[in-house]
């Protein structure tokens, strides 16, 4: 039988009501970062079933719901219940700077990673200038 002891159980209590229980967790985990002409959002969602997650744009809002689920079945006997359970959800609010409609989603080794590219509008681009001869100068895009 697994037994355990631990000293600091009433903080973890209270860390669990600021942070999140099993009935409801805290927030996923993210990193966000630019590379090149992308976006990348990489969520954090170990043990979680890749059909359980679900990834939506409204606008410019940008959706991830995920579930994990605890083993069930008539034989199994809970000794330990630790890990987060349930859904978890997060919200980013994405600039008019990404091109949504070309989002792609992997999931590998327990990590959701997300990959917007910068849309065409918003990326730098190069001004001509060539002169006309009168002494102005005229500006062309």
């Amino acid at each position: 039988m697994l037994m355990r002891t631990d000293p600091f159980r009433e903080i973890d209590r209270l860390a669990e009501q600021f942070f999140g229980t099993t009935s409801r967790p805290a927030m996923m985990h993210m990193d966000a970062y630019r590379d090149g002409d992308h976006f990348y959002a990489a969520f954090d969602l170990p043990g979680v079933d890749p059909d359980s997650i679900d990834c939506t744009v409204e606008r410019n809002v940008l959706t991830v719901r995920a579930e994990r689920r605890r083993p069930a079945g008539d034989k199994v006997e809970l000794v330990a219940a630790e890990r987060p359970m349930g859904t978890f959800s997060r919200q980013l609010f994405l600039g008019d700077t990404l091109d949504t409609d070309r989002l792609e989603a992997g999931y590998d080794n327990g990590v959701l990673t997300l990959r917007i590219p910068i849309a065409e509008r918003a990326k730098p681009r190069r001004v001509t200038v060539t002169a006309n001869g009168n002494g102005h100068r005229q500006l062309t895009a």
